[in-house]
């Protein structure tokens, strides 16, 4: 790729303004490496625990050790983690099922889940929460923050599972940091004890130090193919938190008479075990060139989120645009400067799930893997792109080249 040479000086001077924060971003890096570390070592984890399985899968010794490292690396007390999960949806979905009963009731104070949750709890017909007897109340954000005096309001007899999604879906607003999820979680235990904390954890894996199991979260939920799988893992998902909750999950995940004791995969562990290994040290690569285009994209006029200067409490970076052709040209640039279906041209379409058309670039080794580089949008005002992922901080360098020079050529 060719660049002009003053694509290439702002990109160069945003970079200079980044060398601190990536020095913290290292840290972080090293402590979640250590961390990962001495999982493996506890678990003696060894060649055997690739092998592939097939049939029922009773004893598979590479799934259930895979479980417990996770368990170990989130300092919880149990895990599920399976490839047989085919997205973050769905492991929240078996969550979801996994702890409500009819009659209970689920209250999301971080406003509502993403798009794609909305027809699991409230679809008509469906097969959804709704139609199985459980309702559904919501607290919005106010300014970003918890609404403490609200959430009190809000729960009552009937309330069973607090929701807390940590990214941010398709809003302008900064991800929720753990320690105010760590926070809201003691808040409502305080009100009621025997509530349930679920955290809805996508893209927020080995951003920072701790995660939501450390400061009071009772599961925790996330997608492989995202921070947590180092853009190796082929599929899958995880449960993580408390036994008696992650039993009951896995009773939903396969059936209440056999649990977490079935389960084979044909392909074999390895690609799971080594992106958990990569994770936090790709992770911080993703994290930096989140940092990276918000500088670049903040010093020509554009509003991004977070701040240039404050912290990133996931992988995501929005960037607002002034027009739709902006947008648009911005998500075509980020597919031209991947290393997988370069040539493909994204156009916005009607994505199931989702209320207005989307457009997402993803030109990915792993299909739709978010912490490869890739970016998505709703078509609709305000017009917000959503980057995120890239495997190496040089690559997300490049891709601020191009996606400045065509966005800029498209003003």
């Amino acid at each position: 790729m060719q660049f002009e040479e003053k694509i290439i000086k702002t990109v160069q001077d945003a970079e200079s303004r980044c060398r601190d924060s990536f020095a913290k971003l290292e840290q972080i890096a090293l402590e979640n490496q250590n961390k990962v570390l001495d999982a493996f070592r506890n678990n003696n984890v060894g060649q055997r625990h690739f092998a592939q399985t097939n049939g029922y899968g009773y004893d598979d010794i590479g799934r259930d050790t895979l479980c417990r490292v996770f368990a170990e690396v989130f300092r919880a007390e149990s895990a599920i983690v399976s490839p047989l999960i085919v997205s973050g949806t769905h492991a929240l979905t078996i969550a979801l099922y996994g702890l409500l009963r009819p009659g209970d009731e689920m209250l999301a104070v971080s406003g509502a889940p993403y798009d794609t949750l909305k027809e699991v709890i409230l679809g008509d017909g469906n097969g959804s929460l709704k139609d199985f007897g459980v309702s559904y109340r919501q607290v919005d954000l106010v300014n970003g923050a918890f609404d403490y005096d609200a959430i009190r309001n809000a729960i009552n007899d009937k309330t069973k599972l607090v929701f807390v999604g940590r990214s941010r879906g398709y809003e302008w607003r900064d991800a929720l940091d753990v320690r105010e999820i760590g926070k809201i979680a003691k808040f409502v235990k305080d009100i009621k004890s025997d509530v349930i904390i679920m955290c809805d954890n996508c893209y927020g894996e080995f951003v920072d130090k701790i995660e939501p199991t450390q400061v009071g979260a009772d599961i925790a939920v996330g997608s492989l193919i995202k921070n947590i799988g180092g853009g190796i893992a082929p599929s899958g998902g995880y449960v993580v938190g408390k036994k008696q909750y992650v039993d009951q999950v896995a009773y939903r995940l396969t059936s209440p008479s056999i649990g977490m004791e079935v389960g084979s995969y044909a392909y074999g562990y390895r690609e799971f075990y080594q992106g958990l290994f990569l994770a936090p040290h790709v992770t911080m690569q993703a994290i930096k060139g989140s940092i990276l285009f918000g500088e670049v994209f903040d010093s020509v006029g554009y509003k991004t989120m977070p701040r240039p200067g404050s912290d990133c409490k996931d992988i995501i970076r929005s960037i607002m645009f002034d027009t739709e052709e902006e947008l648009i040209a911005f998500c075509r640039a980020v597919q031209k400067a991947s290393p997988v279906d370069s040539n493909v041209t994204p156009f916005p379409w009607d994505m199931p799930g989702y209320e207005h058309q989307v457009i997402m670039a993803a030109g990915t080794f792993v299909a739709g893997a978010s912490i490869e580089l890739s970016a998505d949008s709703p078509i609709k005002k305000p017009y917000i792109a959503y980057l995120q992922g890239g495997l190496t901080y040089e690559h997300v360098k490049i891709a601020a080249m191009y996606c400045l020079q065509s966005v800029l050529e498209n003003k």
